[in-house]
């Protein structure tokens, strides 16, 4: 099927119509993603700073990038000047490294924190006591230029829908537990990104605001 029929598929599953999609565009050639806005998607998501930096400019400007991969410290200052949203935040190390190249380029960087939640050790993020540490830490209010918009999980890569269900709706109960906090005016806690393509029904029932599909959009991925 083409890139067409595969969202207007995946469009016809949704169990929630204001949940975003974001196109996992990763290892995708130009024409792929190009084919992909031209069906109406505008959010796409890259987890490599290098692979990111060099579609952006050859696309068209309206499309919203989305860090989806870990971020090295380093990297920011690549993409700080156009990036749309970083989903995998996982220290304060980082998103003081976020707001000091966000002041260089005179933009306020949204970002997501990532907790987690799935049984492999091998995923990133932060565990509840870490999550606290910064969300109501004496740091967090002086980074103005960064704003917090909510938490991103990964499930555990498996074929438990009990399993994935209770780490996504463990995630959405730890949001929900932060939303009665003194927080700071940089957090607001309204999204959250979880659920991908084998998951992302589960992940829209159990309450997720922005999911990440890229093999079912693209097929599988092109690795060179």
């Amino acid at each position: 099927m083409s890139i067409q029929e595969n969202l207007n598929q995946i469009k016809r599953t949704f169990k929630k119509e204001d949940c975003l999609l974001v196109a996992v565009s990763k290892t995708q050639p130009i024409t792929a993603i190009q084919e992909a806005y031209d069906a109406g998607i505008r959010d796409f998501g890259e987890n490599k700073v290098q692979e990111l930096a060099e579609k952006a400019p050859q696309l068209p400007t309206d499309i919203r990038w989305h860090m989806i991969g870990h971020l090295q410290r380093n990297k920011v200052k690549y993409i700080a000047s156009f990036i749309h949203l970083i989903h995998g935040v996982d220290s304060l190390n980082l998103l003081t490294q976020i707001d000091k190249e966000a002041k260089k380029t005179k933009r306020v960087i949204t970002c997501l924190l990532q907790v987690h939640i799935a049984t492999e050790e091998t995923k990133f993020g932060l565990d509840p006591a870490e999550l606290k540490a910064i969300l109501l830490g004496p740091e967090l209010p002086n980074l103005s230029n960064i704003r917090i918009a909510g938490l991103m999980g990964m499930a555990t890569f498996t074929d438990d829908e009990k399993t994935i269900r209770s780490e996504f709706a463990g995630l959405r109960a730890l949001r929900d537990s932060f939303q009665s906090e003194n927080l700071p005016a940089n957090v607001s806690l309204e999204e959250l990104s979880m659920g991908m393509s084998g998951d992302y029904m589960i992940a829209q029932e159990e309450g997720s605001t922005l999911v990440r599909i890229g093999s079912a959009i693209f097929g599988e991925r092109k690795y060179t």
